[in-house]
């Protein structure tokens, strides 16, 4: 049995941790690297650090627009996966590498199985809604992290293929989480003390667009303790563009893209984590600290549900009421995403369902 993986950026290599193991059990694993994120910081050090296997092809698609990205990665699989005919295409989230591997696919009749199936921000101006919903269409296997992701697919007419697996992303926190903790200096490089700095991310297109990022600043500003935000080299363009940089430096700990190890030792020693990410807001609630969302929706509806998450959208008095008025860690933190064994169940799905 042959199941080629397409990945493209940080939290789909991280999500192909588990899985890579799992099914190389099994099966003729192969990875596709499609180059979305291509920057060392933002690429290879994932597969170092979470010993994932190498990548067995790779397309440079590179940045530019959604279009051009798409259509580069379309070119790029096309003959590799008429080459490997493989029984199953994998793909992961909700990014334009997941689209791209998904169309490619389907035009190819080959079945597909996406992995975290069935989220939904109900925001279709978010690219990433776009993507997740047709992706979802046109997928044979339906791999869900949650029952509300089960529940929408249902509602939306989905469901066969449609399996309740939990969250790959608890596999990971669970076995590299320790590591983490136990591997990385990250706060003594940064002079940082558990529970007494807030960490922030922002790379949205919505965050990072010209009227976006005066908004952005001024939400580093309302932070009032230490605040790090390790930046993604897209925010740092768009900021330095605008000439804000120097603002962004003065307000807030800037830091180059980290890998999993550091970043996960930083978020899990946070006070608070504000981000404009989906996966962070999940890695957030696995790790037990509050989220303050700089969206106005978000596909983890769950998180917000039980009180560990909160939605702002870009709006610095907002964030600053948020955090002057208490963001305190809820009593109850139900296990919403599944046990850690989500790769294991979805690589016996895959065999079971095997012509």
């Amino acid at each position: 049995m042959k199941i080629v993986s397409v990945v493209g950026n940080r939290p789909q290599f991280i999500k192909a941790a588990p899985l890579s193991r799992a099914l190389s059990a099994v099966a003729d694993h192969q990875i596709v690297h499609t180059g979305q994120h291509y920057d060392d910081e933002l690429s290879d050090v994932f597969f170092r650090e979470l010993e994932i296997e190498p990548p067995r092809h790779r397309i440079s698609a590179g940045s530019g627009t959604h279009a051009q990205q798409t259509a580069t990665m379309l070119v790029g699989l096309e003959p590799l996966l008429v080459a490997e005919r493989p029984d199953l295409v994998l793909v992961y989230g909700d990014t334009n590498s997941t689209l791209a591997g998904a169309l490619t696919a389907s035009k190819l009749h080959q079945p597909i199985g996406h992995v975290e199936s069935g989220l939904r921000s109900f925001d279709r101006r978010m690219p990433e809604e776009v993507n997740r919903v047709l992706t979802d269409v046109i997928s044979t296997l339906r791999f869900c992290p949650s029952q509300v992701a089960v529940d929408n697919l249902a509602a939306e007419g989905m469901t066969e293929g449609v399996h309740l697996v939990g969250d790959v992303m608890v596999d990971v926190a669970a076995h590299f989480g320790p590591i983490a903790r136990r591997r990385s200096s990250i706060l003594e490089r940064l002079g940082l003390h558990p529970g007494r700095y807030a960490l922030l991310t922002a790379h949205r297109q919505s965050n990072t667009e010209e009227a976006a990022l005066e908004p952005l600043v001024e939400v580093l500003e309302a932070v009032e303790q230490p605040l790090v935000f390790p930046i993604h080299p897209r925010t740092e363009r768009a900021l330095d563009r605008a000439r804000l940089l120097d603002r962004a430096r003065a307000a807030a700990l800037l830091t180059e893209p980290l890998g999993y190890l550091d970043f996960t030792a930083l978020l899990a020693s946070a006070d608070v984590c504000l981000t404009d990410s989906g996966g962070v807001q999940k890695e957030a609630y696995l790790h037990r600290v509050p989220c303050v969302t700089l969206r106005d929706t978000s596909e983890w509806v769950e998180t917000i549900e039980t009180g560990w998450n909160r939605l702002v959208g870009l709006d610095p008095a907002a964030v600053r009421s948020t955090l002057n008025g208490g963001l305190e860690r809820p009593a109850e933190h139900p296990p919403l995403y599944g046990d850690g064994q989500a790769a294991r169940r979805i690589a016996e799905i895959i065999v079971a369902q095997a012509p």
